[in-house]
This record gives structure tokens, sequence and C-alpha cells, in this order.
């Protein structure tokens, strides 16, 4: 029995003789670990109809994220899932990585919604192309063949399981980061930003990586900004350092970030 979802219930019924509510009122405490979870999956398990039987399938993607936090795909024509979605956009998406020990007591986050193929030579395609590229940069050798298109998720609803007894439920305006005023500064600006600190800055991003997130020493680089956060990857990991509190507008990007660095220096 999954005991994040009913088996801890059962017990704690069976012992107190009181139900508890199943499903706790979404707090900004829940919302933040439900935009992380997003944000940092480099992989999901993609959920679609299949259009032979309209049985569900199920099968693994690669995953990046839009700067309003909607995820992002890269898909063959050749896939099964590509075929699905393509005869019915509805779909679902399991993101967030199980730890040691109980699988079931890692949080993760059950996304429903529908999936759009981004029309090559638009802003909206090169945007999810150049992010998706810095989380995944050896999928260059094939992101530009004709039969690979970039597909977004736009997410309707999701099920946030933040634990044992942790069961969220979420709506897009939990999810997506809609209408905030840093987004059009942020979007103008990022591509730059990124490739400036990747430059000039590797020092800083080190300090990042190790002091602020807690990693171990590597190649660690700059992938990507939103108004929440910063994104960084090295190899196959990631990490991402949070804005507290989060931007405001795009201006704010330049000094958050030397005062995290000072703050990962011990100087502040």
């Amino acid at each position: 029995m999954d005991e994040a979802a009913g088996g801890g219930t059962l017990l704690r019924e069976a012992v107190t003789g009181e139900r508890p509510e199943t499903v706790l009122e979404t707090d900004e405490t829940a919302r933040a670990l439900a935009r992380t979870l997003i944000r940092e999956a480099r992989f999901g398990a993609l959920g679609v109809l299949d259009p032979a039987d309209g049985a569900p399938f199920v099968s693994r993607v690669a995953l990046a994220c839009e700067l309003d936090g909607r995820p992002v795909m890269l898909v063959s024509e050749l896939s099964r899932h590509t075929q699905a979605l393509r005869a019915d956009p509805r779909c679902s998406l399991l993101v967030g990585e199980p730890g040691k020990g109980d699988p079931l007591a890692h949080p993760r986050l059950s996304i429903t919604g529908e999936a759009l193929f981004l029309e090559r030579d638009t802003p909206e395609h090169a945007a999810a192309r150049r992010r998706f590229l810095a989380r995944h940069p050896k999928a260059k050798l094939y992101a530009d063949f004709a039969d690979f298109s970039f597909v977004r998720l736009d997410m309707a609803r999701a099920s946030l399981n933040g634990g044992v007894a942790r069961a969220y439920a979420m709506g897009e305006e939990d999810l997506r980061l809609r209408d905030h005023p840093a987004l059009e500064g942020l979007a103008a600006m990022e591509e730059g930003a990124v490739a400036h600190m990747n430059e000039d800055h590797l020092d800083a991003i080190a300090l990042y990586a190790e002091k602020l997130a807690g990693r171990t020493p590597g190649n660690w680089r700059m992938t990507s900004f939103d108004p929440e956060g910063m994104d960084l990857a090295d190899g196959d990991r990631v990490a991402r350092i949070a804005f507290e509190p989060p931007l405001e507008s795009a201006a704010e990007l330049r000094p958050r970030l030397v005062a995290l660095a000072k703050a990962a220096r011990g100087e502040g």
C-alpha cells in the first residue's frame, strides 16, 4: 500500500478512531515545493493515451523548464508517445526523483495538462530550445533534425505528494508564474546574463553550487534564471538556488547575484 497516499491514514484512523483530512490546504510552502520539483527535473514519466486503443501508455522523457515554469520536452516523431500526443494532446507528467530509503517518502508531483508542439522559427521555440539545450547539451546533436519537436506542457492541475501524509491538490495558478512582473525583463536579458556568468564568473558559480546548494566540486555552469531562482548544472547533476525573496524585476538580478556570491564567501 502507498503509505503516503493511504496507509498512514488508515493506521491513524485505526489507532485514534478519527479520520484526518487526506488532502491539505495548499500553502506557499507547498507551491514552492511543487515548482521546485518541476524546475529541477531532468527527466519525467510521461503518460499518454495510445491512439491504437485508447489505453494508457507511459514512457520516460527528458525535461527542461520555461521561464514561467511550464515543462518542455524534446520528442521524436518515431516515438510512440509523440504519435499519441499528435492524436490527443491530453497527458500527464510525473516528476520527483526518489532518494535514499523508502521511495514513497520522497516528494513527487503528478501534473495533468495538454501538450503543445512549438512551431519552428518562433520566439517560443527559440526560448524552449535554448533552455532545453542548456540542461541537456548532448541533445544539440539531434535537436534540429526535422523529425524532432519541442513540446510544452500547458498545465491544468496537479497532485503534490510531499511525503507521508502531505498531499495537496493544485491548479495551474499554483504551478506557473503567469503575469509575474519580472518575466518580460528576464526573458529579454536571460540569454546574455547566462553567457556572461559562464564566460566571466565561473568562480562565483562554483561558490553558488558548493556553498549555497551543498554540492561537491565540479564543472558547474549556469543554465537559467527565473524570478524565483537560478539553475546550475554539472553534467547530469543539477542544483537550484532560490531567490529569497523572489525577484520583482529583472533589474534586481545583478545585485542579487552579487549578494549571493558575498554570502557564499561568508562576507554577508
